[in-house]
């Protein structure tokens, strides 16, 4: 196993990965731009170093620099965590020219499975079932124009180099084209560092079913069943759930061979998920490999027992998968809210500042992967998620009443956040039916209104007073490292009275 390895993240899930880490005994070196000098994950972690500006070309995505970085720190192994240089080929290739360890698939598999057009084409081959639509990159409008017409509108944008939403566009006729295009591309040369697009037909009213697939460096590969992701807000996930309520028992068993034959015909190692289509007459379609963890991967560790993060560790250092398929099974079911600096009374317009309070929920069955503290900074240069509220229950209404609940309790002040959207969503009767299609927002939730509790704003007042209050007096506060997130540190000068 790793003795040491240098995280090339930031936020939740760079403090997921440190965490995981710390239980294996492996030291962990963070690594972190300007604007992020006093995040969670630089202060747990053993190691941390500066990599640049703010803007992710130069700090987050800057790949010179991490390799530096690495070799300077002696660190063994890169996680690259999700977003940023997850997916890139060229990241996962330069680590294995410098003979660093790259915890997630190889440079050849990558480079299949991250450009979604070359993967489409390899998945076709393998008679895998695919959205039909784009094979090769267009080289100028008319390129898409014809393939637009071909396929038919509606038509999805995409970025050939990623996921995650960046990129992603809707288009419903020739109109919108050009423009979508353009500023398809130039989100997705910010998110990846590549700006090529492509269109596939857009396939109205389904469910994204996704299937969590383990890998080792020896041709075995099992999946860990599904997440269901339809509930998705401009084409971004934002509550995610297992299992679904949409698949038979048998149904589940053939989505999941066909997981493990895409994972296989790629050559495909270390973690990654399968996404696919489902339509409303039960017929899927591949979609695309996402050759990372993911966002939502805590569900599936909450109903398997399995920690997707650990097993990353123990591929990329070599191990063999410690069981079979008929050894893994789902208990219960969990879902999770993803919590965004967002303000839902502005068009969920990202809401930055410094957070004065938090109050995370607790409780059987509740876990927050988060990278909050009181008195954190939340800035405009990445993107708006702060943390995951993951609620596990026996059965479907159990975990989602306990989510509602969990929210109720959750209090994060100082910036907005759509917490009170979530739990209206999850409190709306077309959820708890389990009527969850990606069109399920623009459908249920279009008029939404926040509700606003009068009885709790003087006890909120009382405590954003307080907290500012003990911030008045500026203090001079050096680096320190910890083993753990010290909140003393934040108050600012204090003394103990007699």
């Amino acid at each position: 196993m790793f003795k040491k390895i240098l995280i090339a993240n930031r936020g939740e899930i760079a403090v997921r990965i440190i965490r995981a880490c710390k239980e294996m005994d492996i030291q962990t070196v963070a690594v972190y731009s300007e604007v992020d000098k006093k995040a969670l994950h630089v202060q747990i972690a053993d190691e941390a170093y500066l990599l640049g500006p703010a803007p992710p070309l130069e700090s987050y995505l800057n790949i010179d620099k991490i390799i530096e970085l690495t070799k300077k720190s002696g660190a063994e192994a890169i996680h690259p965590g999700y977003g940023f240089l997850a997916e890139n080929h060229l990241f996962s290739k330069r680590c294995e020219d410098e003979k660093i360890v790259f915890i997630g698939p190889n440079s050849r598999s990558l480079r299949l499975v991250g450009d979604k057009l070359e993967s489409r084409t390899t998945m076709t081959q393998a008679k895998i079932p695919i959205i039909p639509g784009m094979r090769m990159r267009g080289n100028n409008l008319k390129d898409y124009e014809e393939q637009a017409e071909k396929i038919g509108y509606p038509v999805m944008l995409k970025a050939s180099a990623g996921g995650g939403g960046k990129g992603m566009r809707t288009i419903f006729s020739k109109d919108d084209l050009k423009s979508s295009i353009e500023a398809g591309m130039r989100e997705a040369k910010s998110a990846f560092g590549d700006e090529s697009v492509y269109l596939e037909k857009c396939i109205e009213k389904p469910r994204h079913i996704e299937f969590q697939v383990l890998a080792d460096n020896y041709g075995d590969a099992v999946h860990l069943f599904e997440r269901e992701c339809s509930i998705q807000r401009r084409h971004q996930k934002i509550i995610e759930e297992t299992p679904s309520t949409a698949l038979t028992p048998e149904l589940r068993s053939e989505m999941g061979e066909v997981a493990v034959k895409v994972i296989k015909t790629a050559g495909y190692n270390n973690a990654g998920t399968v996404e696919f289509l489902l339509d409303k007459n039960g017929k899927y379609y591949f979609l695309e490999v996402n050759a990372r963890i993911q966002v939502e991967h805590p569900v599936t560790e909450m109903v398997t027992g399995v920690d997707l993060v650990k097993s990353q560790l123990k591929i990329a250092a070599g191990e063999k998968l410690p069981f079979k398929q008929e050894q893994l099974s789902q208990k219960g079911h969990a879902i999770e809210c993803r919590i965004y600096a967002e303000d839902p009374q502005n068009d969920f317009f990202p809401s930055f500042g410094k957070i004065l309070f938090v109050k995370e929920p607790s409780g059987p069955g509740i876990r927050n992967d988060s990278a909050l503290y009181s008195g954190i900074e939340v800035t405009m240069h990445y993107d708006p998620i702060l943390a995951k509220l993951i609620c596990w229950g026996e059965n479907r209404e159990v975990s989602r009443k306990r989510s509602i609940q969990a929210l109720s309790d959750y209090a994060i002040l100082g910036i907005k956040t759509q917490i009170d959207y979530l739990k209206d969503l999850l409190s709306h009767p077309e959820f708890a039916s389990g009527n969850t299609q990606t069109d399920f927002i623009p459908k249920n939730m279009s008029n939404w209104k926040e509700k606003r509790q009068v009885e709790n704003l003087k006890e909120i007042a009382l405590i954003t007073g307080a907290i500012q209050e003990m911030n008045k007096t500026p203090v001079r506060r050096n680096m320190i490292r910890t083993t753990g997130f010290d909140p003393w540190l934040l108050l600012g000068r204090w003394e103990l009275g007699e």
